[in-house]
C-alpha cells in the first residue's frame, strides 16, 4: 500500500510541477505579448528583448502562484481511475449507497466536493509542518524573526510534502473515494 501513495504521489507532484510552470509560462508570454502589441509593435532590438524578458519574468512570478491553485484543482481528477502498485483510486457516483457505484469517467464538476475536502485537508497539513518548522526554527536558530527561513519555495516544498499525508487520509476523510485493489 505505502508503494502505491509513492507512485500516486510522485506522479501528482509531476502533474502539478508542469502544469503550474505551463499556466504560468503562457499567462506570463499573453501578457507580455499584449504589451508589446499595446507598445506599437517597436523593432526587437537587445534592450526591447531584455525588457520584454523583464516583463515576462514580472507576471510569471506573479501568476505561477494563481497557476498552482488551478493545478491543484486540476491534478485531482488525475489521482482516479489509474492503476498504480496494484492499486487505484476510485470516485463513488453516491457515498450513501450501499452498493459500489464508481464514476468511470470523471469530468471536473464531479470532483468539488472531493477536492473542498482534500484542499482543506492539504492546508491544515501545510500549516501543521508550518508550525513545527517554526518551533524547530526558533528551538535551533539565533535569529530574533521568527519567520526568517519562510519563502515561497519552502511553502511549495511543504505542499508538495503534504500532498503525500493527504492522500493517506483521503480515504477516511472523504466518504467518495475508495482505494480498491486492481
Amino acid at each position: 500500500m505505502h508503494r502505491f501513495y509513492l507512485f500516486l504521489w510522485i506522479s501528482w507532484v509531476l502533474r502539478v510541477i508542469f502544469c503550474t510552470l505551463f499556466i504560468a509560462s503562457s499567462v506570463a508570454f499573453i501578457i507580455t505579448f499584449v504589451i508589446y502589441i499595446k507598445q506599437g509593435l517597436p523593432d526587437l532590438s537587445q534592450e526591447i528583448i531584455d525588457a520584454l524578458f523583464d516583463v515576462w519574468q514580472f507576471w510569471f512570478v506573479i501568476s505561477i502562484n494563481a497557476a498552482l491553485l488551478i493545478a491543484l484543482f486540476r491534478s485531482v481528477k488525475y489521482l482516479f481511475n489509474r492503476a498504480h502498485a496494484a492499486y487505484m483510486m476510485k470516485l463513488k457516483s453516491c457515498p450513501k449507497e450501499q452498493e459500489s457505484v464508481y464514476i468511470e469517467e470523471i469530468a471536473y464538476g464531479d470532483l468539488v466536493k472531493v477536492w473542498r475536502k482534500w484542499f482543506i485537508l492539504l492546508i491544515w497539513l501545510v500549516g501543521s509542518f508550518m508550525v513545527i518548522a517554526t518551533i524547530i526554527s526558533y528551538i535551533f536558530s539565533s535569529s530574533t524573526a521568527l519567520f526568517s527561513w519562510l519563502n515561497i519555495y519552502i511553502l511549495y516544498f511543504f505542499i508538495l510534502v503534504a500532498g503525500y499525508f493527504s492522500f493517506t487520509f483521503l480515504e477516511s476523510r472523504c466518504k467518495n473515494v475508495r482505494i480498491v485493489k486492481c
